[in-house]
């Protein structure tokens, strides 16, 4: 844990991780949803101190997966969601033809790899995934579906994607937050807010 929390304020001297319970820290955060973190550690990227030229903007600071690892695997030891993290649309595509793999397979956590390639910010896997039938409004084990990935990690085009395909921005997570709830990200809330009032 320390050792992630160190190569995290290596890259970012201005990230912050503080155990918090949901809702009360002043800036917004994104639950950390990666293996070997203590559940309830929020991500607040920036420091809310800064001023001018040095403020950040947005959420605060670079948004970061929170499914990010740095590890080097070997070819061989690949699984799909390896393939996934990459961005190997050629790979993936070609087992799910050859119906070697679900599309809607899940990990340890039940992340699937819709799951992964909202969070990663892969616009087109995400695309071939849906043409796959990957079930848009799958939920993992906390509850969360792809919809709140991609809100968490501020990928608009993925949010409007996954709206215009039918994902469901009403459900819950485990914690009780709608997809709206878990992005710091203005446009991010709106267009979701707006796409709940539409269905009403």
């Amino acid at each position: 844990m320390q050792e992630y929390i160190a190569a995290v304020k290596k890259l970012d001297p201005g990230w912050n991780a503080q155990p918090a319970a949901m809702g009360s820290l002043p800036l917004p955060r994104v639950r950390s949803t990666s293996p070997g973190l203590p559940t309830g550690l929020f991500l607040t990227a920036g420091s809310p101190e800064k001023k001018g030229k040095e403020a950040n903007t947005g959420f605060g600071g670079p948004v970061v997966s929170s499914l990010y690892h740095e590890e080097i695997i070997r070819e061989e030891d690949k699984n799909i969601f390896d393939y996934c993290r990459e961005n190997n649309i050629d790979h993936i595509s070609k087992v799910i033809k050859s119906k070697n793999v679900d599309v809607n397979m899940k990990d340890e956590e039940g992340r699937a790899l819709l799951h992964w390639a909202c969070d990663r910010g892969h616009k087109e896997l995400v695309t071939v995934l849906l043409q796959y039938r990957a079930d848009i409004n799958s939920q993992d084990n906390e509850g969360q579906t792809a919809l709140h990935y991609a809100a968490a990690c501020e990928f608009l085009d993925i949010v409007e994607l996954l709206l215009q395909s039918g994902a469901d921005p009403t459900l819950r997570d485990q914690d009780g937050c709608l997809p709206e709830e878990v992005t710091g990200c203005k446009a991010v809330s709106l267009v979701l807010q707006q796409h709940t009032a539409g269905k009403a």
